[in-house]
């Protein structure tokens, strides 16, 4: 090797090292950079997040571990004792198994009821906007100003309810103050108001699906319209039934307004439900440690029932 050669590649190596050296640099700065600008953009909705959920949901659950009552300058900590309270309290159950009740109700009704009005505006060829706008208003509307309605339709004497039974010879009910009666009328109501969601949601389910599919279960044989809706409609509606199933569920367990504007809990604790019970409890009775446990045990009861629906129901649901 020459000794030309030999300086050349001296000369050269330290400029080498160098651009490595840079590259190197550059690309930990971009990384730097980008980090930052991620942290950024994140960082407001990150401490709202915090400020507005966890903090709050944390705070409960210290509250749960107290006696303080809603406006009191001392607290003192009692442990579990709220929630055995809870657990052992007749009230509580009630409320839970009317819960239950008024969740078994709804779901169902409003799935069969709005699948079955999306297939009806769906196979239509006029008037479509006009259906899905007038049966969406309910759930668009503020559930209070419903309620005051319901409260109206159904009043034992004046209302439009017993007047119409009345009027074609059937027998009329204090409907909101029967305990036999007051849960299913709560059902029905919930079912009003949660119809147009599910509606919305199955129509759009329904125009996504192929119509390839339909003309192959043709070809295939099933040419009457209730084979076609057990073949391809019901099976591609799986993502939009679990969607549906667990949106209403959720909302169902939440409802609250109804019952303090129609039935304030009663009569007795025959349309007490859980959201009720806290409120009551908590605001009421002032009894914010026994609400705040209350709220604790509804919390997980939320949670839990959703992610067994999801993992059940993900394992019957067709994606593709």
């Amino acid at each position: 090797m020459s000794i030309a050669t030999k300086r050349f590649r001296a000369n050269h190596r330290p400029v080498q090292r160098d651009a490595h050296a840079l590259s190197t640099s550059d690309l930990r700065r971009h990384r730097l950079s980008e980090i930052g600008a991620a942290w950024l953009l994140a960082g407001p909705t990150l401490f709202f997040l915090i400020v507005l959920f966890f903090l709050p949901v944390l705070g409960v659950f210290v509250i749960a571990l107290t006696d303080w009552q809603f406006g009191a300058s001392t607290l003192s900590f009692v442990g579990l004792a709220n929630f055995e309270e809870v657990f052992s309290d007749e009230g509580f159950r009630i409320s839970l198994v009317n819960t239950v009740l008024y969740v078994a109700i709804v779901v169902p009704g409003t799935i069969l009821l709005g699948l079955g009005i999306a297939l009806l505006i769906e196979s239509g060829k006029s008037f479509r906007a006009f259906y899905r706008a007038i049966h969406f208003l309910p759930y668009m509307a503020t559930l209070t100003a419903m309620a005051i309605a319901w409260e109206a339709l159904l009043h034992p004497t004046i209302g439009l309810v017993n007047q119409t039974l009345a009027a074609i010879g059937l027998p009329t009910a204090n409907w909101l103050r029967d305990e036999s009666r007051v849960l299913p009328v709560l059902g029905v109501i919930g079912i009003w108001q949660n119809l147009g969601f599910a509606m919305v949601l199955f129509l759009a389910g329904l125009k996504s699906i192929p119509q390839d599919l339909y003309d192959a279960a043709d070809i295939d044989g099933a040419d009457l319209w209730v084979d076609r809706l057990w073949t391809v409609t019901l099976p591609m509606l799986g993502p939009v039934f679990m969607f549906v199933f667990i949106v209403v569920a959720l909302k169902a367990f939440e409802t609250f307004d109804t019952v303090q504007v129609l039935t304030q809990g009663g009569p007795g604790h025959a349309s007490e439900m859980l959201l009720f019970t806290l409120y009551r409890e908590s605001f009421q009775y002032l009894r914010t440690g026994y609400g705040a446990a209350v709220a604790v045990v509804f919390l997980f009861i939320l949670v839990t029932l959703t992610l067994v629906q999801a993992r059940v129901m993900d394992r019957k649901v067709h994606y593709q």
